[in-house]
């Protein structure tokens, strides 16, 4: 609904558009990309925030967006509420159950003092959206309650000049503190990934097709959180260059372990940290380690091949939960390699359904690409030849032309046949269900420390970290630890239900946390607007988290919003 005033339309150099429909001019703001990994490109996610004054066209009717992203440019008398009318307070609920339960917010209180709940709001914020650009805050912050005093929200730029005023001093207390409550006397397990993956945890190299991203591969940003045995507590986190895979970093990592307490260490790294020199170190100081053999392309394939048939179709071999058939075999890592390790190999049904879909997907679009170039004087990329060979009219000769190209049907067939596997080697012996379950746990991390790469290291290698992405990471681990217990909730609840919920994984449960909404009435008070359903119970009772509960807090947030109207007032 168009409002009945006009406003400027907004001078900013990029983000603002103009579209004529049917004789009236809308305008729309571009508020973030979206990546379309099938097209290496980012695409703009638009919204119409108004259309144009008829009368003046460097003005305009605002609508409902326009009030969210720019709030600041409409005139005081004509500003809308704080607020929506209409608040999601489900997953608020939740967390705030789980701050309470780790006293993480009278840790972050004491550390933080008076923006201790902007601090809280921000790791939310994070945790719901999976991304942290601080421009789009507000509009989280308009339909949900907050932690900060009043449920005040603030602006973009307060939020931007909260994470500049964090110092690193107040980053190492946190940590410092943080583990001083936990358990020095158990085995911990630092995981090790990059910003830059191509692919989630599973993937085989033989159905990736390999087209590099923008930054050529090479690692931006690498980052290290350290858990403890179950892999259910976060415990400290490192950020580093991306050129650095070496031991030097495990050691590091290693010191940095005992100066917190703990002495009895593993390691889960991913295939950028393969190598014989942390192999032998690790093994040298008794450390074990869990590797997804992702790159590992022809020990994958000679692995993958000498047990196919052995255990897929073996219910025995089926691990309940992951949807995957798994087994372990014993062999050395490499020729040189003084121990037998573990290889658990793993097969998957949708797995493979799916790679198949990508592999398939991709032989599709090069037979398009060939044949639009049919009959024209033209080289391709070397790279294109794995899938086909390409059949030329008098090759090499001046008069040279491509005539069509031929699928190398062994080739993809081979590719197809591995399509669903993949391998994790571990050095200490444990069941294909337990290796997994220890590596898909950073599962949760990737999701948060990866979510958002605008700030994580961009396109280009940083020097070094300035303040305000230390803080992002800061906030962003502390989101972590929240989705870490979110996640093993969850799955504990799925046991004692004896099933698996296509809406007890963490993203699924979020959404269905975010409709649970309370409206505001005509009195200024804010009621549920639907019961809570079924599912939604079922998730809530993963955090011991009733309908009542739920109706309780639903009074308490309406009462510190209707405190703060009639102190407004």
């Amino acid at each position: 609904m168009y409002q009945k005033y006009t406003v400027k339309i907004p001078e900013i150099e990029t983000g603002i558009t103009k579209k004529t429909i049917k004789g009236t001019t809308y305008v729309y703001y571009t508020y973030g990309r979206t990546y379309i990994s099938e097209k290496k490109y980012s695409q703009g996610k638009d919204t119409s925030i108004g259309k144009v004054d008829p009368g003046d066209n460097t003005m305009m009717y605002p609508n409902a967006n326009f009030l969210r992203f720019f709030p600041d440019s409409l005139p005081e008398e004509d500003k809308p509420p704080e607020r929506s009318g209409c608040l999601r307070i489900g997953t608020f609920v939740v967390v705030r159950k789980i701050l309470q339960e780790y006293k993480l917010d009278q840790t972050i209180d004491a550390l933080i003092s008076k923006d201790s709940g902007l601090f809280l709001d921000l790791a939310v914020y994070t945790l719901v959206t999976e991304g942290n650009v601080a421009r789009y805050y507000p509009e989280y912050a308009f339909n949900h309650p907050l932690f900060t005093e009043g449920m005040h929200v603030y602006s973009d730029s307060k939020v931007c000049d909260f994470l500049k005023g964090i110092t690193p001093d107040q980053i190492i207390v946190f940590q410092n503190t943080w583990n001083e409550k936990l358990d020095h006397r158990e085995k911990i397990y630092i995981s090790y990934d990059s910003t830059n993956k191509n692919c989630q945890a599973g993937n085989l190299e033989c159905v990736e097709f390999g087209h590099p991203k923008q930054d050529n591969g090479k690692p931006v940003f690498n980052y290290s959180v350290a858990y403890n045995n179950t892999n259910t507590v976060p415990l400290f986190y490192e950020e580093y260059p991306g050129s650095i895979t070496d031991v030097s970093q495990l050691q590091i990592m290693l010191e940095k372990a005992k100066g917190y307490g703990y002495h009895e260490v593993g390691f889960i790294l991913d295939r950028g940290y393969f190598s014989r020199e942390n192999i032998r170190y690790m093994d040298k100081n008794g450390f074990d380690f869990i590797i997804m053999m992702k790159g590992m392309k022809s020990l994958v394939h000679e692995i993958v091949t000498a047990n196919k048939g052995r255990f897929e179709d073996d219910y025995s071999k089926n691990i309940r939960g992951y949807k995957v058939y798994g087994m372990t075999v014993h062999q050395k890592l490499f020729p040189s390699d003084e121990k037998d390790r573990y290889f658990h190999i793993y097969y998957s049904d949708s797995k493979k359904a799916s790679e198949k879909g990508e592999l398939t997907g991709k032989i599709a679009r090069l037979a398009k690409y060939f044949k639009k170039h049919q009959n024209q004087a033209v080289h391709f990329d070397r790279a294109l030849e794995h899938y086909f060979d390409r059949i030329y009219w008098h090759e090499g000769q001046k008069d040279e032309k491509f005539l069509y190209a031929r699928e190398k049907t062994d080739v993809i067939n081979k590719e197809i046949s591995f399509c669903g596997y993949f391998v994790i080697i571990t050095s200490a012996g444990m069941t294909a269900s337990k290796a997994l379950e220890l590596y898909r746990s950073r599962d949760v991390s990737e999701k948060l420390f990866r979510a958002d790469k605008s700030f994580i290291g961009n396109r280009t290698m940083r020097a070094h970290m300035n303040e305000t992405e230390d803080a992002r990471i800061f906030v962003e681990f502390v989101a972590l630890i929240v989705r870490n217990r979110i996640y093993h909730q969850l799955i504990e609840q799925e046991k004692k239900n004896d099933k698996k919920e296509n809406y007890m994984t963490v993203p699924a449960a979020i959404r269905e946390l975010e409709k649970i909404e309370i409206i505001q009435q005509s009195d200024h008070r804010y009621r549920m607007n639907y019961a809570v359903t079924a599912t939604q119970k079922e998730i809530l009772k993963a955090f011991g988290i009733s309908e009542v509960d739920i109706k309780k807090w639903a009074n308490e947030i309406s009462d510190k919003l209707s405190e703060k109207m009639r102190e407004t007032v």
